[in-house]
């Protein structure tokens, strides 16, 4: 028997109140205003599907404790990277094994789907277990619905054989190129077709024909689904389905519209979470991925759900949220209007690749190094121990600083540094433990940041080449007491 393991989420932090862009919009499209209630998740400018799915897929192992995965796929429309793996990079930012199988899944809306469906039939075949990220940062025009109805997020599943919280009791796919919308190569952005005949034409008719195959499969019937998790920015589309299907309409799992906005291909991933967080044991869900054709999965909750807890899971992470009235920003951060950076912006940003490669253990990785002879933890990792009572050579083994906690003993807010949200800040990180390192700090707020304040860190961008189209990550620090502040608002 396959099935899920355990859950993580990421949602960031920033929510843009949709009534200020409806304000900034609505005098050239009156029609916003019908959308303007409630916010939007928003990345900050140094996070992108890549950052994302590291926090989703830390936030889900961390939940397991000292197991690895034998697989990881990441999911998503809005990978960085068209020539490079991107799941790559997210599984070095994760310290996994280099002897996992790694996939990008991508084309379609129903990439987190069709790649839950693939982990789900390893597992059939008595492969380790394997871990499935899916997140999206997807870009639309200024003054658009979409802009409205998007939000930016991730989600991850374990996906096993055993000690499982939720167990597959079948799955159903449909392949039909039923063009909703579309992003060519050569565009930035998506082209929508009219809602009423996607929901009429597409809906309507694929997904009751899937489900109703998978239903007779499994030998169920719709009046025991107790989740139903359809997809959609389409806020009354799910309710109809639902309807026709026979599915009691108190089953409909929210899109979130109005708090997180659809994060396209992780959506269906993100809702199955929030369908787990709050469901009994024996519980029937049906999700569905809805994109040139539909798959559809039929899950039921074990006696572990009841037990299962997550680090900080969807509803965590909504808990987590930072008012934002700037529409700006957001266009910014989007890069939706061209900026003038300055001077200073100016400078070359190429990577040498050679020298990434060599240290790419602490670029992606974030390891120091811990001594074996006196227990002394640095990084960055160097052939002699820091420790004058020591300074043995060739004594450090690998260790991971990821996940640790530390303190702030200097710090500057530079405003003739060039940021993409200044000021600048930096300064110098005492780790728990041991271990001290010059970083970079962000999602500060002014004011709250001072000598003293414990920070965690985070994988991040940290640089753009657009000269070459290659981006560079490391790891940043954030505040605590700040995102402790924020889950209390």
């Amino acid at each position: 028997m396959s099935g899920i393991r355990a859950y993580g989420a990421y949602i960031p932090r920033a929510r843009l109140a949709k009534q200020a862009m409806v304000e900034a919009n609505a005098w050239f499209d009156a029609s916003l205003k019908s959308l303007g209630k409630g916010e939007r998740a928003m990345c900050n400018w140094d996070e992108d599907s890549i950052t994302m799915a590291v926090e989703a897929g830390r936030d889900c192992l961390q939940a397991l404790g000292e197991l690895a995965p034998s697989a990881l796929y990441l999911a998503s429309t809005t990978l960085p990277f068209l020539d490079r793996q991107n799941s790559v990079v997210v599984a070095e930012a994760l310290n996994l094994t280099p002897g996992l199988r790694s996939m990008d899944v991508t084309g379609s809306q129903r990439a987190g789907s069709s790649a839950l469906i693939s982990l789900l039939e390893r597992s059939w075949q008595g492969d380790d277990f394997g871990l499935l990220v899916a997140s999206e940062h997807r870009r639309s025009k200024a003054g658009s619905r979409s802009e409205m109805l998007w939000g930016d997020g991730a989600a991850a599943l374990a996906i096993g054989d055993d000690e499982l919280i939720a167990e597959l009791l079948g799955v159903e796919t449909l392949a039909v190129d039923f063009v909703d919308h579309y992003r060519g190569e050569e565009s930035e952005f998506n082209y929508d077709w009219e809602e009423r005949w996607v929901r009429d034409e597409g809906f309507m008719k694929s997904v009751p024909a899937a489900v109703n195959r998978l239903l007779e499969r499994c030998d169920s019937s719709s009046d025991l689904i107790k989740h139903f998790i359809l997809p959609t920015e389409q806020a009354r589309t799910p309710a109809a389905v639902a309807k026709r299907l026979g599915i009691d309409p108190a089953a409909v799992v929210d899109n979130q519209l109005t708090t997180v906005g659809v994060v396209g291909a992780a959506q269906s991933i993100l809702l199955l979470i929030k369908a787990l967080e709050t469901a009994s044991p024996g519980e029937l869900v049906l999700l569905l991925g809805f994109g040139q054709g539909v798959d559809a999965l039929l899950l039921r909750a074990t006696e572990r759900i009841n037990d299962f807890k997550a680090v900080r899971g969807l509803s965590g992470s909504l808990a987590r949220r930072r008012e934002e009235q700037n529409y700006n920003k957001f266009l910014s951060f989007n890069n939706l209007v061209q900026r003038d950076v300055g001077k200073r912006g100016e400078v070359d940003k190429q990577t040498y690749l050679s020298g990434y490669n060599r240290r790419k253990d602490l670029l992606t990785g974030f390891l120091g190094g811990k001594c074996r002879e006196c227990g002394t933890e640095q990084i960055p990792r160097e052939k002699y121990c820091v420790n004058p009572d020591c300074q043995a050579l060739d004594s450090q083994d690998k260790h991971s600083f990821a996940n640790k906690t530390g303190t702030v003993a200097t710090w500057t807010a530079d405003r003739l540094t060039f940021d993409w949200n200044p000021p600048a800040y930096f300064g110098m990180v005492q780790f728990d433990g041991g271990g001290k390192l010059m970083m970079d700090f962000t999602e500060v707020e002014e004011g709250k940041l001072d000598s003293g304040s414990r920070v965690s860190v985070h994988f991040r961008v940290r640089q753009f080449d657009s000269q070459r189209g290659f981006r560079k990550y490391f790891w940043k620090a954030i505040p605590l007491e700040q995102a402790s502040a924020e889950g209390e608002a």
